[in-house]
């Protein structure tokens, strides 16, 4: 029974360390774009280079 004197406020700092950085992770605008990290992964970055063709003489 002696460790829960430990246990309760050491669980009760990590939920309340999580709920800040929850808080700030909304306030500094990590969940603002959703859609748009789901499609930019369908979409290259660059397009291929083009494929050189040698002249023909």
């Amino acid at each position: 029974m002696d460790i829960l004197v430990l246990l309760v406020p050491l669980a009760l700092l990590m939920g309340l360390m999580g709920l800040v950085a929850f808080l700030w992770n909304i306030r500094s605008g990590q969940y603002e774009d959703l859609d748009g990290a789901a499609s930019r992964i369908l979409f290259d970055d660059q397009p291929p280079p083009p494929s050189r063709k040698e002249p023909s003489p």
